[in-house]
């Protein structure tokens, strides 16, 4: 295949994402979102609060991170965010599935979206921080506008979202504060379960 076509395969290939469904509800509570809509909303997020990213960033590498950060799940599928058995595998199958489909690219794009993926994955820039910062609070947001829906459904705890969330406050300070008041919101309405 020549560039083009290499280029518009991995285009093809990963708009099996849009097929990969998560555990977060849309705000309505409707229906359950998807990986490729996870991933444009934080886009978005991105482009709307990177002014309180706690470093400057490269807003637009931020965004392409964020669009990329989850088409491993198309071969690894998505690991419920607590559920601790899937995550004892999680690495791996990611890994295999990052050499799979961004070796579909030519091979100069393969190596800068996986090294993009891998910089999201090690979390230490501060387009990498802030990008993992808009991907555990985009889901807290979803959960306290439908009411905590997800959150009722598996008896999630204050202490297990505390825990995925330790890191947040290394990528903005500020969303952090606002995130953990909507934790505490629903933590008192009774969707969080508080222990």
């Amino acid at each position: 295949m020549n560039r083009l076509e290499k280029q518009i395969n991995f285009i093809m290939e990963v708009d099996k994402l849009k097929n990969i469904i998560r555990q977060t509800y849309l705000v309505d509570g409707s229906r359950k979102e998807g990986d490729a809509e996870h991933s444009w909303h934080l886009a978005l997020m991105c482009a709307v609060l990177s002014e309180y990213a706690n470093e400057k960033i490269d807003v637009l590498k931020t965004m392409t991170m964020v669009l990329i950060h989850d088409i491993v799940e198309i071969d690894a599928g998505d690991t419920y965010a607590y559920d601790e058995k899937a995550h004892d595998s999680k690495r791996q199958r990611e890994m295999a599935a990052a050499d799979r489909i961004f070796n579909l690219l030519p091979s100069d794009q393969a190596k800068k979206m996986r090294d993009l993926w891998e910089e999201f994955e090690e979390g230490a820039t501060p387009e990498a921080k802030f990008a993992i910062t808009l991907d555990k609070m985009q889901p807290v947001l979803l959960n306290s506008g439908s009411d905590g829906k997800s959150w009722r459904e598996h008896q999630v705890k204050l202490s297990q979202i505390l825990q995925r969330n330790e890191m947040t406050h290394e990528g903005s300070d500020v969303l952090w504060e606002y995130e953990k008041k909507l934790i505490d919101k629903n933590v008192g309405k009774g969707n969080i379960i508080d222990a």
